[in-house]
């Protein structure tokens, strides 16, 4: 059945309800009721701060760039931290607040900021985000302080519903010296009060040989209801009043301007960084936008919410995978939404179009583009699990992590066993394998985890599968993997929706063997899958 006629128009408040349950965001808490388990049912201008990173002969974190240059990981991150990178004094709404005219920019180019605030003037920090001995972030340009403004109000096209600001540019930042990596800005306020982020990716203008992080911008814009709309619902809550397109050209409602960055990708950068690997970066934009991005790359890494991809982004993971290119998913309910990127007055790719359920309206898909339906519904369907090996099958769950296959080289060094239960792990979201739908063999089984989705009984699952091309694909099958890495105490405090050290311990352990055996090539090469799916699931 279709996901969108399964959703209903309930799907809007059930979606907001779904980023409280899933980030603990007090923004959104306690909105609407869940649409329901609705997956797959089988049938279908200032100073530069320090000197740039140590070069000289690459090393085991470095990887080769354009012009004979190296960008070492290790040596980025043996360099001082800044552990006051965080917002601590939000101030009111609209205190202040902006955002980068550009998602993603080469080392050296530079990007417009807009930037909207109440205060007489603003000043801008940029935060490299990494290990840095446990500070997570270091400062590498600060600006002086710039006259501040309070921009006009937002429009809201009456066709699509998108919310667009026509803000002036307030600042320009030039990038050079700055090192390939994720970025936030912190906006403060000057004068007055209030801090904000802006994310902005200093992107690899080469991938080969390197574990490719890939920022999940759409899902972020999918999911940011500034200005009153997002993907899911309007003002009113109601999914008929959800926008048909959103926009780059506005700031970011979550997280103090963030998005979804510091839930579910900050934590895994974290951990890839302190392992010292070769690292390049990009978003999902940049994938879709450019063919041979991916070539040689030894891996890619799609984070813990990567719902929203074009059909390039896919077609161009795919041939990756197909190349020898690792792919690992570290959430659940990646590849879900069929989306179509356009320009808006500030550049190309910035407007991203999903008409969902109303595809028929849409006129780009009278044009002739694919329908901006989810991946596995009609017309044009191709299910997720083709490339994913699995298959989102529904929310909201909160339930156990079941380990299945303990003597799998990914739980090497984990001390678990057959059974091993790890509470809260499995959720909001979870993946299963299903061969009612297209399923890549051989493949395994890691973890197998009874849920019951509003009455419905499953299971979600962990999953490895190799290609032909020797390319190991990965699926942690929970969205909240990339979290749990941050997990500590007994749970007992709330934090990260109770998960504990030992969850934190077990994803840590399994995704350094992962990142540590993908990043030396082709997984299906020297650690074949040893498809068990029927010891499994009693069928084949």
């Amino acid at each position: 059945m279709d996901q969108e006629h399964i959703a209903g128009d309930g799907e809007g408040a059930g979606r907001r309800r779904f980023l409280a349950l899933a980030t603990g965001a007090a923004t959104v808490a306690g909105l609407g009721a869940a649409a329901g388990c609705a997956g797959g049912d089988g049938g279908g201008a200032g100073g530069q701060e320090g000197d740039p990173a140590a070069g000289g002969a690459p090393a085991a974190g470095a990887a080769p760039s354009p012009g004979g240059a190296a960008f070492d990981v290790r040596a980025e991150n043996a360099r001082p931290g800044h552990a006051d990178w965080p917002v601590t004094k939000a101030g009111p709404a609209r205190a202040i607040e902006g955002f980068a005219d550009r998602v993603s920019v080469l080392p050296g180019e530079s990007f417009g900021l807009h930037v909207s605030t109440t205060a007489p003037r603003f000043a801008v920090s940029a935060y490299r985000m990494g290990w840095y001995g446990g500070a997570r972030a270091r400062l590498v340009w600060r600006s002086e302080a710039l006259p501040g403004v309070r921009q006009p109000e937002h429009p809201v096209d009456s066709g699509t519903r998108m919310v667009r600001t026509r803000w002036a540019r307030t600042a320009t930042v030039d990038t050079k010296d700055w090192p390939e990596g994720c970025y936030l800005l912190r906006l403060d306020a000057v004068g007055g009060e209030g801090q904000r982020f802006v994310p902005v990716t200093v992107r690899s203008a080469a991938t080969a040989g390197r574990t490719v992080v890939v920022n999940a911008v759409a899902t972020w814009q999918a999911y940011n209801r500034w200005g009153g709309y997002g993907s899911y619902d309007g003002p009113g809550g109601s999914y008929a009043t959800r926008s048909l397109a959103v926009s780059f050209d506005r700031p970011y409602e979550y997280d103090d301007g963030a998005g979804l960055f510091l839930v579910y990708e900050a934590p895994l950068i974290a951990l890839a960084e302190r392992l010292g690997i070769p690292l390049a970066y990009a978003t999902t934009t940049d994938v879709a936008r450019e063919k041979r991005l991916l070539e040689g790359a030894s891996a890619v890494l799609s984070l813990g919410h990567d719902e929203y991809w074009s059909p390039e982004q896919r077609a161009h993971v795919t041939a990756a995978r197909d190349a020898g290119t690792n792919i690992a998913v570290l959430g659940a309910n990646c590849c879900f939404r069929r989306i179509r990127l356009e320009a808006s007055d500030l550049g190309p790719d910035r407007t991203l179009v999903c008409y969902k359920s109303s595809y028929a309206q849409d006129p780009g898909f009278k044009r002739g583009h694919p329908a901006t339906v989810d991946f596995r519904s009609a017309p044009g369907a191709d299910p997720e699990s083709s490339l994913l090996g699995v298959i989102y099958d529904g929310y909201p769950v909160d339930a156990p992590y079941v380990v299945t296959h303990p003597g799998h080289w990914l739980f090497e060094g984990t001390g678990v066993k057959a059974g091993d239960r790890f509470e809260h792990l499995v959720g909001v979201e979870y993946d299963k394998v299903d061969t009612g739908f297209p399923t890549p063999r051989p493949i395994e089984i890691l973890a197998h985890s009874p849920v019951v989705c509003e009455g419905r009984p499953s299971h979600q699952d962990t999953a490895y599968y190799t290609a032909a091309s020797g390319a190991g694909v990965f699926a942690t099958g929970t969205m909240r993997w990339v979290e749990a890495l941050d997990a500590s105490g007994d749970g007992s405090s709330g934090a990260n929706h109770g998960l504990d050290a030992r969850s934190g311990a077990l994803t840590t352990r399994v995704t350094e063997n992962l990142l540590r055996v993908f990043a030396a090539g082709p997984a299906g090469r020297t650690h074949p899958a040893q498809d068990n799916l029927a010891a499994v699931y009693g069928r084949s």
